[in-house]
């Protein structure tokens, strides 16, 4: 493994796990992934993450963290990438629709939460690989 491939392996795994103890300390998955992702901390771009959890707006449509990934890409300049962002999820978890990503989990419990969590870190390991190519 050259250097340059182990720090990109090293900041992705740095990257995950902010986004695993973001999700951990309360904030949504959207937020987690974005955040995680950009390192941003403007409260404008954080605040335009709250209405997509629970699949926009608590609705069970769209994954809070696929639409957090795509708003990174977004603000990374490569917003025209997110059809890979979606195609990338659905191929691991066979849907982006949160309802069917939680379905057999109580809603909020702590299995769906745990669920979620590993959605959200999985979610920006693939937008990472999406930022490194």
């Amino acid at each position: 493994m050259s250097t340059k491939q182990a720090q990109t392996l090293m900041q992705t795994e740095s990257i995950t796990e902010l986004a695993g103890e973001l999700f951990d300390g309360g904030l949504s998955c959207t937020r987690a992934v974005f955040q995680a992702v950009t390192g941003s901390n403007n409260r404008e771009l954080l605040a335009m993450t709250t209405g997509f959890s629970c699949g926009l707006g608590k609705s069970g449509c769209l994954c809070g963290a696929v639409s957090g990934g795509v708003m990174a890409l977004g603000l990374r300049g490569r917003g025209n990438q997110s059809g890979q962002l979606v195609a990338a999820f659905k191929a691991v978890f066979q849907t982006t629709c949160c309802r069917g990503l939680s379905k057999g989990y109580h809603w909020m419990s702590l299995e769906h939460q745990a669920n979620c969590r590993e959605i959200t870190v999985r979610t920006t390991v693939l937008v990472e690989k999406i930022l490194q190519n």
